[in-house]
Parts: structure tokens; C-alpha cells; sequence
């Protein structure tokens, strides 16, 4: 989203805000899932998924790295949108999929609150490496599509890629995720990241 663009999506916020707050709550939705799409240095491929009600993020302070875990198909944004719909979400609770191709495939808005994290999803961002990495391994496209998605996420959002800053699921939650041959590489990750940052 080019910076005109983004003053005229905030003045028709501001003026949705005061004339009918209902409709601004949509008209925002949009305009974060718009600058999500155009993270400088990054491509993002738009996947234009359907999502049910969504609620918008007030803060973002770190980024919590996931895997898919049951399978280890190259499987997409939309395959993963689905199931989560079939559980009754409101979709696809990452905001990022990391193909094994190394493509970035756009998830839930940006800026509103994911379902991939219980009781971090407030704050975070999710992103998802494609793969079971308790049997296999990352690849090397997916590592450095990581390591450039998560520096201009933390360029955005104004802190720093960090062990403080940049999670794996299994920190906060009873879990396996993201595999132990993904979060083992974490740290490398991280210092990829804070040299692009």
C-alpha cells in the first residue's frame, strides 16, 4: 500500500469511526490485511480468503513460530483455512504459511488477532513453516523466507528480532510445536533475521 493510500484509508477510518462505528470495524479489517500484503523487502502472495468475524490486534510485540505438525505435504494457506473453518473458527489462524518452496502465502489479516497461540494470540503474530518438523527438516528456502519475513515484521511492529522478540508455539503452550528439528533452529533464525533487520 503506497503512503497516499494509506492517509486515505485512515481518514475514511476516522470518518467511518464518527458517522457509523459498525462499518468501521470492516473498512479496517481491510486495510490491515492490504498492508500485511506489502511488507517491504517481502513478497507476499494474497490468498483473498473468507473469514468469519475477526477482532483487530491493539498491540504486536513478538512472533511465534509454528509447524503443521499432522503431515508433511507442502500443504496451502487455503488447505490450512479450511480445516480451521472446520473446527468452527473464523479461519486460518496463522497470519503467515511458509511454503516448501519458500513462497510466503498471506493468512489471517495482519492486524487482526490470530488463532494459533493460546493466551499469546492478543500480541502476536503467527507464522507457519510448512512440515512436520519432528521427522524432518526445514529447508533452506523456507529458512531464509523466514528469517526476511520475520525482519520486516519486526521493522513494522518497531522492535528488534530477539529471543525475547521471536517464539516458538512450545514456549508458551503444552505443545511439540513447531517440531524439535525447527525450534532447535530458532537462534539461527533469529540472527539471520537481526542481520536483514
Amino acid at each position: 500500500m503506497k503512503r497516499r493510500d494509506f492517509i486515505r484509508h485512515a481518514l475514511a477510518l476516522g470518518t467511518a469511526l464518527a458517522v457509523a462505528p459498525e462499518l468501521a470495524v470492516k473498512h479496517w479489517a481491510e486495510a490491515a490485511w492490504q498492508v500485511g500484503a506489502n511488507l517491504p523487502g517481502v513478497a507476499i502472495q494474497a490468498t483473498h480468503l473468507q473469514f468469519r468475524s475477526l477482532t483487530n490486534r491493539q498491540q504486536t510485540d513478538a512472533l511465534i513460530f509454528h509447524h503443521i505438525g499432522n503431515t508433511n505435504a507442502d500443504v496451502s494457506a487455503a488447505t490450512v483455512h479450511q480445516w480451521h473453518l472446520a473446527n468452527g473458527w473464523a479461519g486460518i489462524g496463522y497470519h503467515y504459511l511458509i511454503r516448501k518452496d519458500g513462497t510466503i502465502e498471506q493468512g489471517r489479516p495482519l492486524d487482526t488477532v490470530g488463532a494459533h497461540c493460546y493466551g499469546e494470540n492478543y500480541h502476536t503474530v503467527g507464522i507457519n513453516i510448512v512440515g512436520n518438523f519432528e521427522i524432518a527438516e526445514p529447508n533452506a528456502l523456507q529458512m531464509r523466507a523466514a528469517a526476511r519475513l520475520a525482519a520486516a515484521l519486526c521493522r513494522l511492529y518497531g522492535f528488534m528480532p530477539s529471543e525475547q522478540t521471536i517464539f516458538g508455539h512450545r514456549d508458551f503452550n503444552a505443545t511439540a510445536c513447531p517440531g524439535e528439528n525447527l525450534y532447535v533452529r530458532l537462534p539461527e533464525l533469529i540472527q539471520a533475521a537481526r542481520q536483514l533487520y
